[in-house]
């Protein structure tokens, strides 16, 4: 599979060097056990993930921080934005803008059907 034109997967030997400042809730698509797959040559995750390409449905969204309806916000997203989903827990989905992010929670029916 190949990476979206917008940034290339790491290659060869990925390795860290050395401590890492964590990044904001909400930033990087980051997390302990998941991470984009083109940040394993700057964080360590337990797994990488190559997204699949999504578009937000038919209303602007507001990412969540965390899988709930109340917690804090990040980043708006007009209707239609390409995306990246990462994950799917129940009816949340983990969606970022790239591997810079930002990067947060949505409910699954917030993103437009694949197709």
């Amino acid at each position: 599979m190949t990476a979206p034109a917008s940034y290339s997967l790491p290659e060869g030997i990925v390795g860290l060097k050395g401590p890492v400042t964590k990044p904001a809730p909400g930033t990087l698509p980051l997390r302990g056990d998941l991470a984009h797959v083109a940040l394993a040559d700057r964080y360590l995750a337990a797994h990488y993930v190559i997204p699949q390409p999504r578009t937000v449905g038919t209303s602007d969204v507001t990412l969540k921080i965390a899988m709930r309806d109340d917690a804090d916000d990040g980043a708006t997203l007009p209707a239609g934005s390409p995306v990246e989903l990462l994950d799917i827990a129940g009816d949340w989905a983990w969606i970022a803008c790239g591997p810079e992010g930002p990067s947060g929670y949505v409910r699954l029916g917030s993103l437009a059907v694949a197709g």
